[in-house]
């Protein structure tokens, strides 16, 4: 008899069952009669191992989803964060030769203009980039040729203006809306005397000794590290470039090469800014006639490549300079000159240099220099803004690769069937 719709015959019921009792609960089936039984262990029945769906639902049901992905996010950011530090422990421990690298790439990124026009116009690339370089050195040292001969001639007349000046602050101080006695003023320069005593005078001496050995090797290391740069920088990034993947080299090159560029455009753009303060810094003290203009002007300049910061010490110099040789209203006279140059360069020379070429806000410069003048000091902070424009150009170029394969996916369609 034959049951209605579902094709389950007597015969059918008496195949499957007999098909169940030929397996044995060790999971080697039962012989068929006439046959021997097979020797050996039990083959294993086949497993399939679950895929990461199907482990990931498993892991749900005993911790949330959202604290799942929350922990294995923590744990690789803790594993990057390690190496960063570890880079960064490493990098400040060679900084005697790392800052040197590092300023050679910021000359680099500044000079290599000049080097590329004289490997045009057919002079040879290493004559090139010596010539650069002995420019360089030139421009320098005429800068503190000039510096130290103001120096030399001004600081006798100097020396009466400190002492009038110092004299005038300290009856200011007694008469003035302070009213601070003789007593006091009398302890205080004995507490800087004693804090000037011979022992410390010693100890500063050895650490200056200390220093300017530093600076030496530094210098060298800068110059030669420039000369090279300049003559063999693709031979040398072609090298670092080996070291990646092969697979990531285009990616690595591409974003290497735009952050060169955001590099580039933030030296040209800071030597720019620096030399308009330090020129209209100077020409205020000129105008006062405030001593030392010109070192002023050069240490405006220098200060300038650290932003914010920089400016804000370099033109406290000059105004206390300005208060101790010429007098309170001379200097508040200079304050209103550099606060006027200042601003002119915040409001006018920042937005379109910074803004344009960098591409930087001003809060990612601020909590750059924060970060980086606390984790390594003033070379933190020098080297905070250059690190960021050359990050924010490679993530730009990166995320730019990305959205143009996206779309290029999505112009070309899905892929026809059976291709």
């Amino acid at each position: 008899m034959i049951n209605g719709g579902g094709g389950r015959t007597p015969g059918g019921w008496l195949a499957r069952v007999r098909r169940r009792l030929r397996w044995r609960p060790g999971g080697r089936p039962r012989p068929n009669p006439g046959e021997e039984e097979p020797s050996g262990p039990a083959p294993a029945r086949p497993r399939t191992s679950p895929s990461y769906v199907q482990r990931a639902a498993t892991r749900t049901d005993v911790v949330p989803r959202g604290l799942l992905i929350a922990s294995e996010w923590s744990w690789r950011l803790i594993l990057v964060a390690i190496a960063l530090l570890a880079i960064a422990y490493v990098l400040i421990k060679l900084g005697v030769v790392v800052v040197p690298v590092l300023i050679a790439i910021l000359i680099t990124a500044l000079l290599e203009p000049l080097t590329n026009l004289l490997a045009r116009a057919g002079v040879r690339r290493s004559i090139a980039a010596g010539i650069t370089l002995l420019l360089l050195i030139v421009v320098i040292l005429g800068l503190l040729a000039l510096v130290g001969q103001q120096i030399a001639l001004g600081y006798r007349g100097l020396a009466k203006q400190v002492v009038g000046g110092v004299e005038e602050i300290r009856v200011w101080l007694v008469r003035g809306p302070f009213h601070v006695s003789e007593g006091d003023i009398n302890r205080s320069i004995q507490s800087l005397r004693r804090a000037l005593s011979t022992n410390q005078l010693t100890q500063g001496a050895l650490q200056i000794t200390t220093t300017l050995a530093h600076v030496v090797a530094g210098t060298f290391i800068a110059l030669f590290s420039t000369f090279f740069f300049l003559f063999q920088g693709n031979r040398i990034w072609r090298f670092v470039l080996h070291l990646f993947p092969r697979a990531a080299q285009e990616d690595a090159d591409g974003a290497a090469r735009r952050g060169w560029v955001s590099l580039t455009a933030y030296v040209r753009a800071t030597v720019l800014v620096a030399l308009v303060d330090a020129v209209g810094i100077t020409i205020v003290a000129v105008v006062l006639r405030v001593p030392f203009a010109l070192p002023i002007g050069v240490l405006v300049f220098l200060g300038a490549f650290i932003p914010i910061v920089g400016a804000t010490l370099s033109g406290a110099v000059a105004v206390v300079v300005a208060l101790v040789a010429r007098g309170p209203l001379i200097a508040l006279l200079m304050l209103a000159g550099v606060l006027l140059v200042q601003q002119i360069e915040a409001h006018l020379l920042q937005p379109f240099l910074m803004g344009r070429f960098v591409r930087l806000h001003p809060l990612a410069i601020l909590l750059a220099i924060a970060a980086g003048g606390y984790l390594a000091g003033i070379v933190g902070a020098l080297f905070a803004v250059p690190t960021v424009a050359v990050l924010n150009g490679v993530v730009r170029h990166l995320a730019e690769d990305a959205r143009s394969r996206r779309d290029a996916a999505i112009r070309a369609g899905p892929p026809a069937a059976g291709g």
